[in-house]
């Protein structure tokens, strides 16, 4: 065995991106800066991701609430909203919650619980049963709520959420019902204009309100889908995606991301005569175990990438074969034999007693997630990440 090193990922840091400027010479520029500083070589099939949030900057794709409030009143009349299954988080949904409020009279919020759909708890999971409450039949009012599990302060943020969300829809004049129920159709005794909130089940709750027979329903994803007064848009995803950026504006997910990622491999290849794999990057998909929050609030992991990044892993797994196949080899040999498997794997792996235990998922959501973990979302200033070997296996020297 020649080499003792597999996937290498590594945050490569980038001057601080501005509206107007040319993402994709920076990213270009960044990696082979770093490439050079830091005594690596760009190799085929290397991995470059961008954050998307770096991409909607230099995009300039942002909104303000009144560019919120102007279209929420354009697809709502009344003089009541009702938003259902919201998720948790002042970064996400605080800015756009000021929107809603601003644009009507009075906000009917409705809530999933225990906990939110990435995974926001409003409250432990047993105290349910220790009340004996059931949260696929049980519609509790924010005094019967509050009765039953008082405050309720978010382990890592320290907020109340219920509060907050009451806070901040007051605070712009409008009055606030809030429910706790994840039947979407608990609303409709309300309101008959909903918001549907929730990021990847909202093809369902649309169905479901729509037919409860809800006089209007809209998602977020098609609020800003196209632009208001010159303000920022995203065609497919609306408002899903967005970020806090000031008090009164959101930054959007970033749109038309696929001339960027082929414009970025075509420069690499212009530049070292390889073909390095482009993607662009939102959250990624995994789930803490102390938080139990499921990190992927963007509509989708990548929004776009370059060819070689389609499909899923084609992996055997080595212990597998280790203990079956060739559970009678040790040391040289049983490297040796591994390797020439490895070699001769054809076709599709899946469903193969061999290829169990390999992640079933697909190359950009699991090179997404690796790419999100090493880049953060704090102060590193690392939103870009070059990520090596990924395509390598056991039987390359």
């Amino acid at each position: 065995m020649g080499r003792f090193v597999g996937t290498v990922a590594r945050g490569i840091r980038t001057p601080i991106v501005r509206q107007g400027d040319a993402i994709d010479a920076i990213v270009v520029d960044s990696v082979l800066k770093a490439a050079e500083a830091e005594g690596f070589a760009i190799r085929e099939r290397d991995v470059v991701g961008i954050t998307e949030s770096v991409v909607a900057r230099a995009q300039g794709n942002y909104a303000s609430v009144d560019a919120i409030v102007t279209d929420l009143q354009a697809k709502f009349d009344g003089d009541s909203l009702g938003i259902v299954f919201p998720i948790l988080s002042r970064n996400r949904y605080a800015i756009l919650l000021k929107g809603m409020a601003r644009s009507t009279k009075h906000i009917v919020l409705q809530l999933s619980y225990p906990a939110d759909e990435v995974g926001n708890q409003l409250m432990a999971p047993e105290l349910l049963e220790e009340h004996n409450v059931n949260p696929w039949t049980d519609h509790l009012t924010e005094d019967r709520f509050q009765a039953l599990f008082g405050g309720n302060i978010h382990p890592f943020t320290g907020v109340d959420y219920v509060a907050y969300y009451r806070g901040l829809v007051e605070a712009e004049g409008a009055s606030c019902t809030i429910l706790f129920s994840n039947h979407p159709e608990t609303v409709l005794e309300h309101t008959g204009n909903v918001l549907v909130c929730d990021i990847h089940t909202r093809e369902q709750t649309k169905r479901r309100l729509n037919a409860a027979g809800a006089q209007t329903v809209h998602g977020l994803d098609e609020i800003l889908a196209a632009p208001v007064n010159g303000s920022g848009y995203h065609p497919e995803y609306g408002l899903l995606g967005s970020n806090k950026a000031t008090e009164e504006t959101v930054k959007l997910f970033p749109r038309d991301c696929q001339p960027l990622v082929d414009s970025i491999q075509r420069r690499f290849k212009e530049k070292t005569g390889k073909a390095v794999e482009v993607l662009v990057y939102g959250d990624g998909a995994f789930k803490d175990p102390v938080g139990k929050i499921w990190e992927l609030a963007d509509p989708v992991v990548s929004p776009a990438f370059t060819s070689g990044l389609a499909g899923t892993p084609n992996e055997v797994k080595i212990k597998y074969l280790a203990d079956n196949q060739f559970a009678g080899l040790t040391g040289d040999a049983l490297q040796q034999a591994i390797a020439n498997h490895i070699r001769a794997k054809k076709g599709d792996l899946v469903g193969a007693m061999e290829a169990q235990g390999t992640t079933p998922r697909r190359l950009t959501d699991l090179i997404g997630s690796l790419c999100d973990l090493m880049s953060g979302s704090g102060d590193k200033g690392t939103p870009v990440v070059h990520v090596q070997g990924y395509f390598d296996n056991f039987a390359e020297e």
